[in-house]
């Protein structure tokens, strides 16, 4: 099998694990459990899987410099923390393709805040896609039904605050990854995360919930498989196709979340929001596609000849 064969196998891969861990959330929330106490439990044994996957196969990459502690603390202490809440959150009021939909509106804010802040160029292409983002969440979340729209508000504006906080993520952290290998920045911004959830919260409080073993099952699905194993997953892709072309493949997710999410729960998209949803995955794709090709200069092909092949991600 070849590499970029590979690569877009393990990005699918991710993809569906991160769709069927909302949808296993979506299941909790439904059986009694709150946002508060899933994301509690799920960043802190994340963490914890981390340390332990890392410890064993990488420890190297356990290390950070003193002068990057602060930086980490706001990545994961007050960006990860809030974006695990309100997407969690979102996914416990409205339909969970719904809000992993306004979430992966994120590229489309990171385009607008680098045109706005760092002098980016707007092309025709960006602006395009802006529009067809903003068309389809209208469509996705229902806003042509002021009932339906009445009826989710909380939710929508959940995960329109989760789309905010991932943007930010993405910036500080693209900013992280230039000193440091992804994994170590993911695990960080668990750890950070984590402290948050656990002062904000009695300190472990999960462990002196009463959960049946079903719903165990459902947590550890999604620290095991929606949360380590998914950014494996992610990561040994990037490594062997382009991150574009990773970000473009990982809209599975969202198609993903909204067959699993019918199977499972029931949870069907009217017309008009499925067409929503093929607006907002075609903005992303076009958005990445732009993205790849202003990239790929004659000075980069070159750059990138003379690189060693197979290399993880910095």
């Amino acid at each position: 099998m070849k590499a970029t064969t590979r690569g877009y196998l393990y990005v699918m891969a991710a993809a569906v694990l991160w769709a069927s861990s909302g949808t296993a959330g979506k299941a909790l929330f439904l059986a009694g459990m709150t946002p508060f106490e899933l994301v509690q439990v799920r960043v802190t044994l994340a963490a914890l899987a981390m340390v332990l996957v890392l410890g064993m196969s990488a420890p190297a990459q356990l290390r950070i410099r003193l002068r990057d502690v602060s930086s980490m603390l706001l990545l994961g202490g007050l960006i990860m923390a809030t974006v695990q809440f309100t997407y969690l959150f979102a996914i416990s009021k409205i339909q969970v393709v719904a809000a992993i939909l306004i979430q992966y509106t994120a590229p489309i804010m990171v385009a607008v805040y680098s045109v706005l802040f760092w002098g980016e160029r707007l092309t025709v292409s960006k602006v395009f896609a802006l529009v067809l983002a903003l068309l389809g969440c209208y469509l996705v979340v229902g806003a042509y039904n002021v009932e339906l729209l009445h009826m989710n508000r909380v939710g929508i504006i959940a995960a329109i605050c989760s789309a905010v906080f991932f943007t930010a993520y993405t910036l500080v952290g693209e900013r992280m990854m230039h000193r440091y290998r992804p994994w170590t920045v993911v695990f960080y911004s668990m750890v950070f995360a984590a402290v948050t959830w656990n002062v904000v919260r009695p300190p472990l409080a999960f462990l002196q919930s009463s959960y049946t073993m079903h719903e165990w099952g459902l947590i550890l699905f999604i620290v095991l498989f929606g949360t380590v194993a998914a950014f494996g997953l992610f990561f040994a892709g990037v490594n062997h196709i382009r991150s574009t072309r990773a970000a473009v493949t990982s809209t599975m997710e969202p198609i993903s979340a909204g067959f699993i999410a019918f199977v499972f729960l029931g949870e069907a998209l009217a017309p008009l929001q499925i067409f929503g949803a093929v607006l907002v995955i075609g903005a992303i794709v076009l958005l990445q596609v732009e993205r790849e090709h202003s990239e790929l200069t004659p000075e980069l092909i070159r750059s990138a000849g003379r690189e060693s092949v197979g290399q993880g991600p910095a």
